[in-house]
């Protein structure tokens, strides 16, 4: 059953390939690394959350703030996902609920995003305690139109997955998201301080990120289910 409808606006997916046995160390009984071309990925992701509400609610009353991610690639009992390391959100209330509906781990923080000419330039100062620090300053932005991602290749795993796990306490949840497929584009991005992977226990990947960048989707969220 849907209980939350959002947008995801002005999406930046830089993808680092690290090898499968670092992130395999880092998942829950449950979960597995998922694999493209033999390499795990790590991405980093700021977008905009738009109009968040319960669903059937209308947009009008709806949050919008910042979220930035560190995400990974995996297989479950109820098939591919994506997996979180963290979810830091510029919303209280949000992040709150997120905690509870969703069981994902998600933290306070405080962020400053802002467009012009095209480009993003996305802030974030963690704010949640008792938890590892974490700032972020990139400014990203596409290169070409978006496409939909062709099946099999790179953009078509890290985009097309409607569903995440979450680690709970001797237990994994899944949960369903549903949109329309992702419009993508290749992005440029400058990252001035980027500590998502210091702050969740990774050494930072000395290759070159893969980027993507979406205008974004409209989305609609099940309530999570233990698996």
């Amino acid at each position: 059953m849907d209980v939350v409808s959002m947008e995801w606006r002005d999406v930046l997916v830089a993808s680092w390939p690290v090898d499968p046995e670092v992130v395999a160390r880092r998942l829950p009984d449950g979960v597995e690394v998922d694999t493209f071309d033999g390499r795990a990925w790590l991405s980093a992701v700021p977008f905009v959350m738009k109009d968040v509400r319960p669903f059937g609610i209308p947009a009008s009353i709806g949050r919008t703030f910042g979220e930035l991610n560190l995400r990974t690639y995996v297989t479950g009992d109820a098939g591919p996902g994506i997996y979180f390391f963290n979810l830091d959100a510029n919303d209280r209330l949000g992040v709150a609920l997120a905690r509870t509906l969703f069981r994902l781990p998600y933290y306070r923080a405080k962020m400053n995003v802002t467009q012009e000419d095209g480009a993003v330039e996305f802030q974030s100062h963690r704010t949640h305690s008792g938890v590892p620090d974490l700032e972020f300053d990139a400014t990203y932005g596409p290169v070409g139109e978006p496409e939909t991602a062709s099946p099999g290749t790179l953009e078509a795993f890290l985009l097309e997955r409607y569903r995440f796990y979450a680690a709970g306490r001797k237990r994994v949840f899944c949960g369903e998201v549903a949109h329309d497929p992702w419009r993508l584009a290749h992005a440029d991005a400058t990252f001035r301080t980027n500590d998502l992977f210091a702050a969740n226990g990774f050494e930072q990947p000395e290759s070159v990120p893969h980027l993507l960048y979406s205008p974004g989707v409209d989305v609609t969220a099940e309530r999570v289910r233990v698996v």
